[in-house]
């Protein structure tokens, strides 16, 4: 996955261990299949948890705005879902 999106402007203000850890997320997500990636984020959440790294509700909106930036509706609308799943289980 390029790290572009890491670069973007409305993301300047979010801290770069932040968009780093990200980005290695997104790397090690991008391997993984459909019925496995829900079990890799929630795992991914609660390490981020444990090492005491969070966003705040404008940094995620701002990252999420982002990557969905030239995504087709398609993809939007299944990453709107996922997002939906991961707010139920909080």
């Amino acid at each position: 996955m390029s790290q572009n999106w890491m670069n973007h402007p409305s993301l300047a203000s979010i801290d770069a261990a932040k968009l780093q850890m990200l980005q290695s997320l997104a790397s090690q997500g991008a391997q993984k299949g459909k019925q496995d990636l829900m079990p890799f984020l929630m795992m991914a959440m609660r390490q981020s948890r444990q090492k005491g790294m969070s966003f705040t509700p404008d940094e995620m909106n701002m990252i999420i705005e982002v990557m969905k930036s030239g995504k087709s509706p398609e993809e939007t609308a299944q990453m709107d879902k996922m997002l939906n799943l991961l707010k139920m289980m909080k």
